[in-house]
């Protein structure tokens, strides 16, 4: 019989049981797939019904490790309760909202600002960030100020922006 043949014909079954023991049908689907692999790895030798015992003893031990990996993971992490401070939905939705308004006004800046601004938030020295930019070391922090003031004022906009189509 070949693999092919074999796999028609058993994998359904394989699927459902191992479906019925996990209750996930994508994981019975991965645990079904790998049962096939290591048959496959192992060469596919031997009459039909000894090869589809060996694969569902080989899906019974997967699901069994799995459980088992499951049941590990578990009691370690019962260990590590979750941290107070994660964020919420809202407070996610806030700092997306809060990511693009920058972005936006970032964008309306020319590119010599932007970049320079972007390389001070990474904490390059101004020796850095003027090899990088092309510019003078000594005239750094003059275009840094006037940067972040074209930035600062292009946020502003956009917040008196926001409000007035509130």
């Amino acid at each position: 019989m070949t693999f092919e043949a074999l796999f028609d014909a058993v994998y359904p079954s394989l699927f459902r049981y191992c479906n019925r023991l996990t209750g996930d049908p994508d994981q019975a689907e991965d645990l079904t797939q790998e049962a096939f692999f290591r048959l496959l790895d192992r060469g596919a030798e031997g009459t039909e019904a000894g090869l589809r015992s060996w694969l569902f003893m080989v899906a019974t031990n997967l699901i069994r490790d799995r459980s088992r990996t499951q049941a590990t993971r578990r009691r370690i992490l019962a260990g590590f309760p979750p941290p107070e401070n994660v964020p919420g939905p809202d407070r996610a939705l806030a700092r997306s909202e809060e990511v693009a308004r920058v972005r936006k006004a970032l964008n309306v800046l020319n590119e010599r600002d932007r970049t320079m601004l972007l390389l001070r938030q990474e904490g390059f020295s101004y020796r850095e960030i003027a090899e990088v930019a092309g510019v003078s070391h000594r005239s750094v922090g003059t275009i840094l100020a006037r940067a972040l003031q074209r930035f600062a004022a292009e946020l502003s906009r956009e917040d008196s922006g926001n409000e007035t189509s509130r």
